[in-house]
């Protein structure tokens, strides 16, 4: 796995329910340390595009690699390069802080004196040592949103997906989760699906708009995001460019 992060192609990727394709003909690169925004309205396709990437979802037609490797067939070499923060936290309210990052890093094959050490870099790494023996329940959602940046970041992952991060955090919140994110640029590779624009701006260097699950759009964040006119590529009305 590189330093900089991971490498994910898509090629022709589609995935249908019956008569709905959710994902439809999908081409696209993100290259090793880019901060990459998978933007669209709800519906869209986002989601349902991160489980194929994920090997969640098997896909309808077409591929995906990361690093050169399939979700399909190589499922476990997929699985190592990967973080995943969802927009709803899946913690153990019960759990301490240090305790939950123990047992989430026992269940991925952590153990002894590497394990210590992964758990200890996550809290120093997200600002947790002031809260390492709190109960997770009794955080505020930033700070449980903190530690789920920690949990997927136990094991080194040389790609993070982020779901909607910062979904449902006050204003304060949300900008202590992007000052996160952006100092993991060039680091890692990010995949970040969100439908706030201004997230998008602040966090991307590239971004890609889907519409009724083709792209609609893909290129440089201030290209694509150009002023009020990036609003029309979110109506359901937009002719979605080929893929």
């Amino acid at each position: 796995m590189g330093a900089r992060g991971s490498k994910v192609e898509t090629v022709e990727l589609t995935r249908r329910f019956r008569s709905h394709v959710a994902v439809d003909r999908v081409s696209l690169t993100i290259e090793p340390g880019e901060s990459f925004g998978l933007l669209g309205a709800n519906g869209a396709g986002k989601t349902t595009f991160i489980r194929l990437i994920t090997g969640y979802l098997l896909p309808t037609a077409g591929e995906v690699r990361v690093d050169g490797f399939s979700p399909v067939t190589e499922a476990a070499q997929v699985r190592a390069r990967l973080g995943f923060v969802a927009e709803t936290s899946r913690l153990y309210p019960d759990l301490r802080v240090e305790g939950f990052l123990r047992f989430v890093g026992g269940a991925r094959g952590l153990r002894g004196k590497a394990l210590a050490t992964r758990v200890e870099h996550a809290l120093e790494r997200f600002a947790l040592e002031p809260v390492a023996r709190r109960m997770v329940g009794n955080l505020s959602k930033g700070y449980q949103q903190r530690v789920s940046l920690a949990q997927a970041f136990l094991d080194e992952p040389t790609l993070l997906i982020a779901d909607e991060p910062t979904g449902g955090l006050d204003p304060l919140q949300q900008e202590e989760v992007r000052d996160v994110l952006a100092r993991l640029r060039g680091e890692r590779t990010v995949l970040l699906c969100t439908h706030d624009l201004a997230e998008a701006r602040a966090l991307c260097t590239r971004v890609a708009v889907m519409n009724r699950g083709r792209l609609a759009a893909l290129g440089p964040t201030e290209e694509v995001l150009d002023g009020d006119a990036s609003l029309a590529l979110f109506r359901s009305d937009a002719e979605a460019a080929p893929a």
